[in-house]
Order: C-alpha cells, then sequence, then structure tokens
C-alpha cells in the first residue's frame, strides 16, 4: 500500500498509526508553581523580615518556606478543601457526640501549623522580631490554605485575655502554648495540647455583641475564676472541635467573657450542642457552626460586665491575622499571575513583556507589597509593646490596616486570576479558591464600618494614638513631594473630625495610604515607591488595576514579584 503524500506541515502517517491520538503537544503552558522556597522566591518578605527586627530567623524562615513551596504541601492545601468537613450529631448506639470530621489533609496542615510554633511562639518565646517571625510564617503557611488558619488564630489570640485570669491560665495555657496537635474528641485532661475558639456573634446582634441574650448562672460564688452555667445560643461559631472557647454571655452584672471547655472536669460532654454547619461560599476547609448552649459549664475571665474589654485583646490579634492572610492572598495572586506570565507567551511576546499586562502585574504586585510592609510593621509595634509610640501606633493601626488590606484584597484576587485567563477559572487552579477566600477577612472579625468605627472610638479614647500614627507617617517627609502634600492635606482633614463618622471610610482609607507610602518610602525599593505614590496619592489612585502612570519601572516592580520556577 503506498503512503499518501503528507500535507504541508503535516507529517506523513503510515496505515497503521493513523489512528493513534497524538492530536498536539502542550506548548506555552507554564509548569505548576510549586516545589519552590516561598521565603527565598519572595525578595519583599525578605526585605521586610530583615528591617522589622527578625533578621536573626532567616534560615529558620528560609526552611519554613521550602516547606510551605512543596508540591506536597501545596497538594494538602487542595485536598483540604476539596473534602469538606462533615458533621455528626451522635454515635451509632445514640449517644451524643457533636463531632466534625475533617479530611487528613486538614489536620496534617494543622500538625504543621502548630508543631511551628504558629500559635505559639510569641507568647513562648517573646523578645526581639517574635511577632514578626511569627507574622512572616504565617503569611507562607496561609498561601497554602487559609481555612485551617482560622483555629490557628484564634488559639494564638486567646494567650493576652486567658491571662487576665491567673489561675485559668495556670491551668491552660502550657497546653494552649505546646508545639504538638492532637485533633481527637476527648477531655482536654487527656490532652498535652489544645486549641481555643471563640464565641461571640448572636442571631439578633452581630456584631452588636452588647445585645447578646446568652445568660450565664453562677453556680455557686460570684466573680472573676468562678463556675458559672451558660444558657443560650451562638450564630456563628467557627472551629468548632475546638477544646475551649471564649464566650461572651450576660451575667447578673453584665455582659462578661467566659472560658468554656467542651468537656466538664468529670469526663462529660459538656451541653455545648453543634446545630449544623455553616454553607459557606469560601473558607470551606474550616468548620463553621451554630450552636446552643445548655447549661454549659464556664469560668469567667475578668471582671463582671468587663466582657468587651477582656475579649477584645484577642480580637485585636485575630484582626492583626486577618491582615496577614489578605497580605498572604494578595501574595499567592501575584506569584499565580507573573509565574504564568512568564511562561505564556501571546501574539508573539511573554506575557510579561507586554506593556498592558506589566501594567496590570505591577501594580497587583505593589498593593502586595505595601500590604506587607504595613502589617510587618505592626508586627514589630507588637514586639514592642514596652514602649509607649509602639503602642499607641498598634492601637491606631491595627483597626486601619483591617479595614484597608482586607478590603483591597477581592478585586486583586479577581484581577490576577482575569491575568491567567479562563484557566484561573478553572477549580484545579488555586485561583477560585483564591478569589472565594479574598472576602472572609473583611467581613470576619468586625466588617468595614466597625473597623471604621473602632478607629474613631480609639482616637476619641486615646488621642494620642493619632499623634503617634502621624509620628510615624511624617518619618518619610522630604522624601516625595507627593507624599508631602498628601500628608499635610489629611493632617488638616483631621483638625475637625465633627462629622468623622460620616467620613470615615475616606479618612481610614486616607489613614492607610499614607502609612503604606510612608514605610515604602523610607525602607522599600526605589520604584516600587514612586510607583506607589504616583498611583495611589494622586488622583487615578482609585481606578481599576492597570492604571500606573508612564514613566514608572513596571519591569523592575514586576521582577521583584516574580518567583523564578521553572
Amino acid at each position: 500500500m503506498n503512503t499518501p503524500q503528507a500535507k504541508v506541515g503535516i507529517p506523513a502517517q503510515n496505515h497503521e498509526d493513523r489512528y493513534l491520538a497524538i492530536t498536539h503537544e502542550v506548548i506555552n503552558q507554564p509548569p505548576a508553581l510549586e516545589n519552590y522556597n516561598l521565603y527565598e522566591q519572595d525578595v519583599a518578605l525578605q526585605e521586610a523580615v530583615q528591617r522589622e527586627g527578625a533578621g536573626t530567623a532567616t534560615s529558620d524562615l528560609s526552611a519554613f518556606g521550602a516547606l510551605a513551596g512543596s508540591a506536597a504541601t501545596i497538594d494538602l492545601g487542595f485536598k483540604a478543601n476539596n473534602n469538606k468537613p462533615e458533621f455528626n450529631t451522635h454515635d451509632r448506639f445514640g449517644h451524643r457526640i457533636d463531632e466534625v470530621d475533617f479530611h487528613p489533609s486538614y489536620h496534617e496542615l494543622m500538625r504543621t501549623a502548630f508543631e511551628h510554633g504558629l500559635h505559639s511562639s510569641p507568647w513562648s518565646n517573646p523578645g526581639k522580631g517574635a511577632q514578626v517571625t511569627r507574622a512572616a510564617k504565617y503569611y507562607m503557611h496561609s498561601q497554602v490554605e487559609a481555612a485551617h488558619c482560622c483555629p490557628v488564630t484564634m488559639t494564638f489570640a486567646a494567650i493576652p485575655s486567658i491571662r487576665k485570669q491567673p489561675e485559668l491560665a495556670a491551668a491552660w495555657e502550657s497546653r494552649v502554648l505546646a508545639n504538638s496537635y492532637d485533633p481527637r474528641n476527648v477531655p482536654d485532661s487527656d490532652k498535652s495540647s489544645v486549641t481555643i475558639g471563640m464565641a461571640m456573634t448572636e442571631k439578633q446582634g452581630g456584631s452588636d455583641v452588647r445585645a447578646n441574650s446568652t445568660l450565664a448562672y453562677p453556680t455557686g460564688t460570684k466573680g472573676p475564676g468562678q463556675p458559672y452555667e451558660l444558657v443560650g445560643h451562638k450564630w456563628f461559631v467557627s472551629a468548632p472541635m475546638c477544646d475551649a472557647f471564649l464566650v461572651l454571655a450576660q451575667a447578673p452584672g453584665g455582659l462578661s467573657c467566659f472560658l468554656m471547655p467542651r468537656w466538664r472536669p468529670d469526663g462529660t460532654k459538656n451541653p455545648w450542642q453543634i446545630q449544623r454547619l455553616k454553607n459557606k461560599m469560601g473558607n470551606v476547609a474550616n468548620a463553621s457552626s451554630e450552636v446552643e448552649l445548655r447549661g454549659a459549664l464556664a469560668w469567667m475571665i475578668g471582671e463582671e460586665g468587663r466582657g468587651v474589654p477582656t475579649i477584645i485583646e484577642m480580637v485585636a490579634m485575630t484582626r492583626f491575622d486577618c491582615m496577614i492572610g489578605s497580605s498572604a492572598g494578595m501574595r499567592q495572586a501575584v506569584a499565580q499571575a507573573t509565574h504564568h506570565s512568564r511562561h505564556r507567551s501571546a501574539f508573539g511576546r511573554r506575557l510579561i513583556d507586554q506593556p498592558l499586562m506589566q501594567n496590570v502585574l505591577a501594580d497587583l504586585a505593589l498593593e502586595n507589597e505595601a500590604a506587607l510592609a504595613y502589617t510587618l510593621r505592626v508586627a514589630n509595634a507588637l514586639d514592642n509593646q514596652d514602649q509607649e509610640h509602639e503602642r499607641l501606633l498598634a492601637r491606631l493601626a491595627t483597626p486601619v490596616g483591617k479595614y484597608w488590606i482586607c478590603k483591597r484584597t477581592p478585586n486583586h484576587a479577581y484581577e490576577a486570576m482575569e491575568c491567567i485567563g479562563g484557566s484561573g477559572v478553572m477549580e484545579d487552579c488555586i485561583m477560585p479558591r483564591l478569589f472565594r477566600e479574598s472576602p472572609v477577612n473583611a467581613i470576619w472579625e468586625g466588617s468595614g464600618n466597625i473597623q471604621c468605627l473602632d478607629t474613631l472610638r480609639a482616637i476619641h479614647k486615646e488621642p494620642e494614638s493619632l499623634d503617634a500614627f502621624f509620628l510615624e507617617a511624617a518619618k518619610a517627609k522630604g522624601a516625595d513631594r507627593r507624599f508631602d502634600q498628601f500628608l499635610a492635606q489629611l493632617q488638616n482633614d483631621f483638625a475637625d473630625i465633627s462629622d468623622f463618622e460620616y467620613r470615615a471610610r475616606n479618612l481610614v482609607d486616607r489613614l492607610a495610604l499614607v502609612m503604606q507610602a510612608s514605610l515604602l518610602l523610607r525602607n522599600g525599593d526605589k520604584a516600587v515607591a514612586d510607583a506607589f505614590c504616583a498611583s495611589r496619592l494622586q488622583s487615578n489612585g482609585g481606578m481599576n488595576y492597570g492604571n500606573l502612570p508612564s514613566g514608572i519601572d513596571a519591569a523592575a516592580i514586576i521582577k521583584r514579584a516574580t518567583p523564578v520556577v521553572g
């Protein structure tokens, strides 16, 4: 049999292989972004760690970066999200168990976080750079999978509140700070390590916790450290398998804070009954629930009627972690978009070399680097709370940063997804998960308006906090004309805050921007600082990503942000 002549550009085929399904070779596709070091491939993170006082942790952070970027660890994140937790009310004999079953990948991620001290290290080993080092690890770890970080954060954040009641701290703190993870549904007395959650929100009040209706009845002597029984409900409780929770309830003397374990000291189950798991659009690897308290035994922390001031220190730390988590989401989005663009070509050129794509990528990288710089500066302030300037700065910078950084993340995630194109919408890409996760931190732990009101509360209660904020920002005066003008106008606008509540979002937006600009001008890369001032402090700052003005060194900004893999 004669072989027909091949058409131009198509190889000749023998009769025997013309049915083989070899139709094309896969080209012009990026390699998977895996088996890379999240620390060593992140220039902005390395620089921020050094300048904020954690340079001695470089080798530790590098080792953790390699672990977080391994293909095996990244796979755990996908598996944890592809296998939602399942809730079982009773065992097969009819006993109430209130047990949430998680995929093994979730537990493995939790074990990694706890063994590396993401819940404990600044409390166990305080000192220079402790909060910065922990924040850098959390930043890398939550890029892999954000949802399981919720119980990590709550356990970390609970310590300041628990320490307000020394006898309870003596019984719980060593187990809270143990660098191990025990997921068993057994009494906490059988465990050497425990996790802590919190339960504040009720359906009738939401963020207005003073509207809570859960009641606390003393079982004997009243007051701090004494046992009460709690009766009521909680509308939104994440990580319901934690070993104990900080709970707000109405005691005879007003809204108070309690430590409530899932098991009673005699080994019987505390009547804290999960009603159902929430069906969330994102954050799916983390179980969130509605619960009923039917006489749950708990111990009062702090003074009766002072529940909000007692638990607010925990809330402040969870808000700080929201900043880290949203900054991390931005970083992973930038890494994915720049990596894709570095390997993908269209219209005869790599995407990363095309001017319009450069404008978008550089803009996304700016947002991430500014968020990271702000977050690690707050971490430094938390490391130095014995200094009044740092204490005041952290008090105001936390709600401002939580508001701004978390609110900027959703559109950032979407824009990075668009850089990747159709493949970025597919569920085997991390981008859909980043997109669904992106609104969570802006809403949880106090939504945007709550953060603005907290900013106002801080300024009214301690006007010196605003002075400290402006003093910190003003350290960049003289470095850039646009910055000087922006700072002067903002300070002038704070001269009269009689209608602050109405104008709060505008003012808090600008507080965030002026601090980010100051940090980048003082400490950051010159190209990044120039582009940030040009794009964020002038009239086009509110436009869509990709509106950087001419004259910006976009290529240099992108090079800093792009992981070199493959």
